[in-house]
């Protein structure tokens, strides 16, 4: 069976803005429990990154009504690249705007896709420089090891609500080149509720999940990666020391095979310190699909799926069917 040509214009999730109610709260909980370090303020918005990340700011916290995202930053591996994936979304039909740039990244391409969520594609990005008292023994490390709160060490992917998850991978894929990894779709039904995507060696840099509001652009959570599964069981620790509600884990996810742990932060955006999960090489990778989860679990191990994860995303939208569930941080 051909195989189709691999696109790798995209590199990887360069960026996530958060739309936040209580940003004071929410920059407190991402810089001294979560484990980021501040960069750059503005009147509306704080600008965050990990110890290990390369660039100069991968989050965004802005002031808003209500949570939320404010925008997704995919970076491409080239101009040339950025070039081609703005002439497959104009021929998609996709309308977008050039932005100047923010801080931490130059000139971007900004436009909504097909399930509301307003993402922007970019190659100009601004590489961190370490200050004094931050430059590592290791040359090839961006940072000197300064972990406080959960530590986590990455911007490492996003999970998106789509109403029509089978067309929202399709269009991820032919216009921006996201490889399809694994989808679930229930036994006995046509419907995918799931797909897991990634643009280079990863599990996945994006997951689109089944919205079943009649909300669009809604954000189910963020995550930053950890080096080790033990991170992920000491970042536990750290929340219930400083009061931070655990919706679920720590556990493992059968998809994937990432353990996880998610919380709440204080404007209500749900949000996971994930370690691991598979390394795909191949280049003619057969997506794997699901009709359940393993041997029926709803994890590979772990506790079951809490209510609260089909139920709320960001931001709450009422609906007939769905209970609107609104998250305790403390």
């Amino acid at each position: 069976m051909p195989v189709d040509e691999p696109i790798y214009d995209i590199a990887h999730l360069g960026h996530v803005e958060l739309l936040t109610p209580d940003p004071q709260a929410s920059a407190a909980f991402f810089t001294d429990v979560y484990g980021l370090f501040l960069e750059a303020e503005t009147v509306d918005s704080v600008y965050l990154r990990a110890g290990n990340d390369y660039d100069r700011t991968t989050l965004k916290l802005t002031a808003a009504d209500e949570p939320g995202l404010g925008h997704l930053g995919w970076r491409c591996t080239s101009p040339r690249a950025l070039t081609r994936r703005i002439r497959a979304l104009q021929d998609a039909g996709v309308d977008g705007t050039w932005l100047d740039g923010d801080i931490g990244h130059g000139k971007a391409f900004r436009f909504r896709t097909p399930g509301g969520h307003l993402s922007e594609i970019y190659f100009e990005s601004e590489r961190f420089v370490a200050g004094p008292g931050q430059v590592p023994f290791l040359p090839n490390q961006p940072q000197r090891f300064q972990p406080h709160g959960a530590a986590v060490a990455r911007l490492d992917h996003v999970n998106l609500l789509v109403h029509d998850v089978a067309a929202e991978r399709r269009f991820m894929r032919e216009a921006l080149g996201f490889k399809l990894r694994e989808r679930l779709v229930p036994a006995g039904q046509e419907i995918e509720l799931g797909a897991w995507m990634s643009v280079m060696t990863k599990s996945h840099d994006l997951a689109l999940t089944r919205e079943s509001s009649a909300a669009t652009g809604r954000l189910h959570h963020i995550a930053y990666a950890v080096d080790s599964p033990e991170d992920v069981l000491r970042a536990a620790d750290v929340f219930i020391d400083n009061g931070v509600v655990i919706e679920f884990g720590p556990a493992k996810h059968s998809r994937t095979q990432g353990l996880f742990l998610y919380v709440f932060e204080p404007g209500g955006n749900r949000v996971e310190v994930f370690a691991g999960g598979i390394q795909i090489y191949a280049p003619d990778w057969a997506p794997v699909t699901w009709d359940t989860e393993s041997n029926g679990r709803s994890t590979a191990w772990g506790l079951a799926v809490p209510d609260t994860f089909h139920t709320y995303a960001t931001p709450p939208a009422p609906s007939p069917g769905l209970s609107v569930f609104a998250p305790s941080t403390r």
